[in-house]
């Protein structure tokens, strides 16, 4: 009760919180998450009638695929230096801007390079997304943030569902894929209204609000008309410092590589084994339909165990059961394998979920956030890029899939390592810094 009234008592002791009330809080993060996912997964079900139509050669589909990590990765390096130039508010209405424009001006393209720039436009903005969520939750809803990042990782889950289930018949009945890709691109632009209600409401437009405010609100760091307040958190090179840091983004990265090769080629996997594309569209809606409840269970699960290290290492052991299935038996055992790999791909709203618990400051957050996931999706290049290539190489999806599940061991040893009970903050007070390294 006293942690309600004082985050209560810290918004209204805040300018912008004074302006923005819960619901449009809620409303502008759910709306934000459900739109991060959609431009990326709906390539895979209609890849090869991309490919045949832009004329797209191996490789280039290999970049297609690989194409959001890797802008996931460089900008979201950027986007806590960003968010201390323009402020949440604004980073957010720009995440939101770029997704809406890149993937409807995406599927009107006719060339496969302007169809890959206007691409990385639109996961640009889901960069700068994945990095602000964290902080939006921890300045609206310091006191739940469990409860919120369940909430908004179903959301997620669900615009990933919806994109991997309707893509294929809406494409199909409109009689061409560009149609099916600019759903998401229409569905994007209904997500500004949130978002420009958040920033019509803000009193101060170019001004940063930091969650410090929501732990000491009259501690002589109040919001100043003139811009930003200065930040004395954890900052993104204090985070690489630190082996929780580092171990953080690994976890995050192999995640990652699973999620994105899933993303890219699943899809192409279950087509090759004889499916048509809209009944590899539905199994690929399966493994999402099953991590969907999981969303809004596992953070619940994760935020009130004790040592959540077993439950990561379970997750992560589906991956390799998941694979080894299909490869020993891609058709008849479809629908299980879609199952397990969808159970395994909670570990994405579980690793958000991380980023949350361990660090207790707005900076902090903002800090471990974006270095965790751009160095985490910098390192998972390799997988949608290294699966396209093996198979390229090799003329059968066995050793990716392989690959994939051998990955599962280094999922679980960073996994185990979390579990310690520390945050950012203490670890970065601990550290000596590099003037008192020096001898």
């Amino acid at each position: 009760m006293a942690t309600n009234a004082r985050a209560e008592e810290a918004r209204h002791s805040v300018p912008f919180l004074r302006w923005v009330p819960v619901g449009v809080g809620l409303g502008c993060i759910i709306m934000l998450a459900f739109n991060l996912r959609p431009g990326v997964v709906s390539t895979g079900p209609v890849l090869q009638e991309v490919q045949n139509d832009l004329a797209l050669t191996p490789t280039l589909v290999s970049v297609l695929t690989t194409l959001p990590v890797l802008c996931f990765g460089v900008v979201g390096a950027v986007t806590p230096w960003l968010e201390g130039r323009i402020g949440l508010r604004n980073l957010t209405v720009l995440a939101s801007s770029l997704i809406a424009v890149g993937l409807l001006a995406r599927s009107a393209v006719p060339g496969a390079l302007s169809f890959l720039g206007l691409s990385a436009v639109a996961f640009a903005g889901m960069a700068i997304g994945n990095v602000a969520l964290p902080s939006l939750v921890n300045v609206h809803f310091a006191s739940r943030v469990g409860p919120v990042t369940s909430i908004y990782t179903t959301v997620l889950a669900g615009g990933i569902l919806a994109a991997s289930a309707l893509t294929v018949p809406v494409a199909t009945l409109a009689g061409s894929w560009r149609w099916g890709l600019a759903l998401w691109g229409a569905v994007a632009c209904v997500g500004l209204y949130p978002v420009g209600r958040l920033l019509r409401r803000a009193q101060h437009p170019w001004a940063a609000v930091r969650r410090a405010h929501l732990h000491a609100p009259h501690a002589g760091r109040e919001q100043s008309d003139a811009g930003p307040v200065s930040r004395s958190g954890p900052t993104f090179g204090a985070v690489a410092r630190t082996r929780l840091g580092w171990v953080m983004a690994v976890f995050f990265g192999l995640q990652s590589v699973q999620a994105f090769a899933g993303f890219g080629w699943l899809a192409q996997i279950y087509r090759d084994a004889g499916f048509s594309a809209s009944a590899a569209g539905m199994l690929l809606g399966v493994v999402t339909a099953t991590v969907v409840p999981l969303s809004l269970l596992m953070p619940l699960v994760v935020a009130r165990a004790g040592h959540p290290g077993a439950l990561v290492c379970g997750l992560s052991l589906l991956y390799p059961v998941a694979y080894l299935g299909l490869v020993a038996a891609p058709v008849s055992g479809a629908w299980l394998w879609a199952v397990l790999l969808g159970a395994a791909s909670a570990l994405f709203p579980v690793s958000l979920l991380l980023i949350g618990l361990k660090a207790r400051t707005e900076e902090g957050t903002a800090a471990l956030s974006g270095f965790t996931q751009s160095v985490g999706y910098l390192l998972s290049v390799v997988g949608p890029f290294g699966v396209g290539l093996l198979h390229a190489a090799t003329g059968a999806w066995t050793l990716p899939l392989y690959a994939l599940a051998a990955l599962a061991l280094p999922q679980c040893a960073t996994g185990l390592y979390l579990a310690r009970p520390v945050t950012i903050e203490d670890v970065v007070a601990a550290e000596p810094t590099p003037h008192e390294r020096r001898p």
